[in-house]
């Protein structure tokens, strides 16, 4: 009796060990390659008009993983280089580039018309949308995202160029602000983190 009593609390200790592993914690999710600023006071939306003279707001891009940059079409390698990133980034998603916005914000709305974004912008991937506003508004979604910019003189008034903020700002499809991503950033690295957005 002593020895079924035995055998059969063994047996129970074994499934009792054999079931640990559904009461363990699921492991943590890997990091993001961009840095995490989910829950920052700050980035939370912005009011500009796009390139086809529509205002728009973030809540137009509501279902979307939304990439915002800030930028001039006059810039001469840091903007033209994200926005190439980022159309290399809507090409890896494939069936899931729909479900990617990018955004194309002007520090230098006394250059950067409507007419000259409409052909900039677009140029990179017909998806892409350039936003301005006026002086006014272009400093308040400047600060909204804590993004600086300053005019740099140039050898003549009309030929000065803009120092800016190079890093870009990642909303979820919720509208959330989650990432920041540095201009150091591939597109492999971002894609990575627009799919885990997107899952």
């Amino acid at each position: 009796m002593k020895k079924l009593f035995a055998l059969c609390a063994g047996v129970a200790f074994t499934l009792l060990l054999a079931g640990c592993d559904k009461l363990a914690p699921a492991p943590a999710a890997a990091p993001f390659n961009a840095v995490d600023i989910t829950g920052a006071p700050y980035a939370s939306n912005f009011a500009l008009t796009d390139h086809t003279g529509k205002p728009r707001t973030l809540a137009d891009f509501k279902g979307k993983v939304v990439f915002l940059f800030f930028g001039f079409t006059q810039c001469p390698d840091v903007c033209p280089t994200a926005m190439s990133k980022m159309a290399q980034v809507r090409t890896a998603l494939g069936p899931k580039a729909d479900k990617l916005q990018v955004l194309f914000v002007t520090i230098d709305p006394e250059r950067d018309t409507q007419e000259l974004l409409a052909q900039y912008v677009p140029a990179f991937d017909p998806s892409f949308i350039g936003l301005y506003g006026d002086a006014a508004a272009t400093a308040a979604v400047a600060r909204e995202f804590k993004v600086f910019y300053a005019k740099s003189a140039g050898t003549t008034p009309g030929s000065y160029s803009m120092d800016h903020t190079a890093a870009s700002f990642v909303f979820d499809p919720s509208g959330k602000i989650r990432l920041y991503v540095r201009d150091t950033a591939t597109p492999q690295q971002i894609t990575q983190d627009i799919e885990r957005l997107l899952n």
